[in-house]
């Protein structure tokens, strides 16, 4: 108690005195310290790498700084980080959040007029690197703001130029690459800094008030396109059978003009031979071909009587007869 009453008197303790005496006497090295610490992280700074430095002296743009430890004056430098290296995204017509998507307040984005005077709601995504970080930091005084204004822009004028039926199916690869050629001519144009790696259609639908007539639509369609593939399939199975049966057909009739052709002209021959010969030897030839006739028909006839002129005699050839019908069983 007396130990507190002197020391709300004014008398402070023994250690108390030594410690502020201490600091009287060394109170220009603790703010030279205070200072040099101060300037020292001022100074030294961390440019990660997939980032770039620029440095500004007074506001004024003076140097470009690679990955790593770096140094610059402090008070009067000011560093800017850029980076250059990372893949960043702008999304339309929803916002991705923890991983979840949600279209709150953006629908005055998403909802398009198409050019048939249909609405279409488009939910894309641009994704884009920076190409060149002086440009992006110093030639335009917000140039993520002015890429989704673009972005949006050349969005509506694509698909303004375009039915709903190609937007909604078979026109979408062709909407996000025009939209992706626009954007990085005008990025080019306005001195942005950036480059457009991809433009991504994420969905395109109908408003939700006629979503259900557009999905009608959209399965008769399908089912015509179905029902045309099947008759190009059946059509592409049957006609080429129908020309192969054709041309079959053709080779077989060609074929056989050509064997009745040869026959005719080999017998035309054969008898040419014949009557130069008969010209030769005209009774002997007729002899020979008579018997030769008789030989061929004689076989074919099956009982055979032969008479005279006068019918009196008759005379079975039943020997002959005998002797052809052991010759046909013996083949």
């Amino acid at each position: 108690m007396n130990q507190f009453n002197s020391y709300q008197g004014g008398e402070a303790p023994e250690s108390i005195r030594r410690i502020a005496q201490a600091i009287k006497r060394n109170i220009k090295s603790i703010i030279f310290g205070v200072l040099v610490l101060i300037v020292l992280f001022g100074s030294v700074f961390q440019i990660e790498p997939e980032e770039l430095g620029l440095i500004t002296r007074f506001g004024k743009f003076t140097r470009t700084v690679e990955p790593g430890l770096n140094l610059k004056i402090p008070f009067a430098e000011t560093l800017h980080k850029v980076p250059v290296e990372r893949q960043q995204k702008l999304e339309f017509g929803f916002r991705t959040n923890d991983r979840r998507s949600t279209k709150s307040k953006t629908i005055n984005e998403s909802l398009m007029l198409t050019g048939d005077l249909n609405l279409a709601d488009v939910e894309w995504v641009v994704q884009y690197r920076v190409e060149n970080p002086y440009e992006y930091l110093f030639k335009v005084k917000s140039p993520i703001s002015t890429l989704r204004d673009m972005s949006e822009a050349a969005m509506r004028q694509v698909v303004g130029d375009r039915t709903v039926n190609e937007v909604l199916t078979v026109g979408r690869t062709e909407v996000a690459n025009k939209v992706h050629e626009i954007v990085q001519e005008l990025s080019n144009e306005y001195s942005l800094g950036i480059r457009i790696d991809q433009v991504v259609l994420q969905d395109v639908n109908p408003p939700d008030e006629v979503k259900a007539a557009f999905n009608a639509v959209n399965r008769a369609q399908q089912e015509r396109e179905t029902l045309i593939n099947e008759a190009e399939a059946d059509y592409n199975k049957v006609i080429p059978r129908a020309r192969g049966q054709a041309q079959e057909t053709v080779q077989k009739a060609e074929g056989y003009a050509a064997e009745r052709v040869n026959q005719a002209q080999g017998q035309v021959s054969r008898f040419n031979d014949l009557y130069m010969e008969y010209i030769k030897a005209p009774e002997v030839t007729r002899t020979r071909i008579y018997l030769e006739t008789m030989s061929d028909v004689l076989p074919k006839l099956g009982n055979k009587i032969i008479t005279d002129e006068t019918g009196s005699n008759v005379l079975p050839l039943l020997q002959m007869q005998m002797k052809n019908q052991q010759t046909s069983n013996k083949n």
